[in-house]
């Protein structure tokens, strides 16, 4: 089975899965009465792979026609999840990323070939000559020449500098401290998977419109679309168990539940490459969304935009063990990558998310206006695959 795995990464966290208890099912509309238990199956594949908590839906037509969240909020102990829990969505927060991107091109404030030193060199001067030239549309489909994440990188994400700025000012000091780095597109494929062409992107959206990305998210997205639970950063209000908190795995294969906190989510300033958290039916909303090609309200932006974003860009090259954040193979375009699995009609317009606390998948068949959603928070192979079964059973089930 081919995967798309989209997620960030840092050496303190690991990845794998162990166990977990308790439901809660959602039944929404009369197509859910097919011969599927959604609930019992959800939490036969948790338990079989160690999960605290697994949630699902599926989307057709616009409707949300079946959803379930089983487990616990904290592995070992007796939290049950509800169907509002949040769980992280991680690197799914890209499409939103590209989304908001599109309206402020429909608006005229940005152009899909608007030069990174165009937009913000009056802010970072003495930006590489490569780097200044890259484009929004090559920062949204990682073929900017951007690196995957590397340790520099990782150590910019990761520095004190976060208590002594506001989060919009944060990432222009970060891009201010690789201005200098020259940036090159390999032969073959253009993609470089780029958490920091997504930070970058995010960037100029905030620069045309002097208001922070976290800010345009709930104002231009969350809130058209209903979408009351989502928000940014670790699932939990902090000093309370409300919600699935992720589980870093340690070296020594014990999991450890990462409740509040700097530890419990990346850092802030990568917001706009994957930090968001939301309920599945909330993920489900957003997920129909993007199905029903632009044709539904609210209309974020024009059929035509939404079109614009949901075609691949670049090919991605094909990798027997690719690393964390690449795709094996497919297609790529703004936000969305394209995968052709064995068990579907066509390619699917998919993406994985983890912190590696967390893992999330959409995968989404527009030509059919189905769309499914996963999450767990747990990461790791197990956790991936178990995800990956679900989807693909749910795909099966609700195609017919």
């Amino acid at each position: 089975m081919t995967h798309l795995t989209a997620r960030i990464y840092h050496p303190k966290f690991a990845c794998l899965a162990l166990t977990g208890l308790v439901s809660a099912m959602l039944v929404l509309t009369p197509v859910a009465a097919k011969a599927l238990d959604l609930d019992s199956y959800l939490d036969t594949i948790r338990q079989d792979n160690g999960l605290p908590a697994l949630a699902a839906a599926v989307i057709k037509d616009g409707e949300i026609v079946a959803a379930a969240a089983v487990g616990t909020r904290v592995l070992g102990k007796d939290f049950p999840v509800t169907i509002d829990d949040r769980f992280h969505i991680g690197s799914n927060t890209k499409s939103m990323t590209a989304t908001l991107a599109g309206m402020m091109v429909e608006e005229g404030k940005l152009r899909w070939d608007s030069h990174i030193g165009e937009v913000l060199g009056d802010d970072v001067k003495g930006m590489s000559a490569s780097l200044a030239n890259a484009t929004l549309e090559q920062l949204l489909s990682h073929s900017s020449g951007i690196p995957t994440d590397d340790e520099e990188m990782i150590d910019l994400y990761f520095n004190t500098d976060a208590f002594q700025y506001n989060l919009t000012d944060l990432r222009l000091h970060l891009l201010d401290q690789w201005k200098q780095n020259e940036i090159t597109v390999p032969d073959g494929s253009p993609f470089q998977y780029s958490n920091l062409g997504y930070i970058i992107a995010g960037m100029m959206i905030e620069k045309v419109t002097g208001t922070p990305w976290e800010q345009l998210m709930r104002e231009r997205i969350f809130t058209p679309l209903e979408m009351r639970t989502a928000g940014f950063g670790a699932q939990a209000t902090y000093g309370l168990l409300d919600a699935p908190v992720g589980h870093r795995i340690e070296p020594d294969g014990s999991a450890t539940p990462m409740l509040w906190g700097p530890a419990a989510d990346m850092p802030p300033v990568l917001a706009p490459a994957g930090n968001v958290h939301m309920s599945i039916i909330d993920c489900a909303k957003w997920a129909g969304w993007n199905a029903g090609k632009g044709a539904r309200g609210p209309a974020l932006v024009s059929a035509e935009t939404l079109h614009h974003i949901q075609s691949v860009k670049v090919q991605t090259p094909v990798r027997k063990n690719p690393p964390p954040g690449t795709p094996s193979t497919g297609g790529y375009g703004l936000g969305w990558g394209f995968v052709t699995f064995d068990w579907a009609d066509g390619p699917l317009m998919t993406h994985n998310g983890s912190n590696s606390m967390n893992l999330a998948k959409i995968a989404i068949d527009p030509e059919h206006d189905l769309a499914i959603v996963v999450t767990t928070n747990f990461a790791g192979h197990k956790a991936d695959m178990a995800a990956g079964d679900v989807m693909q059973h749910l795909y099966e089930t609700y195609i017919k």
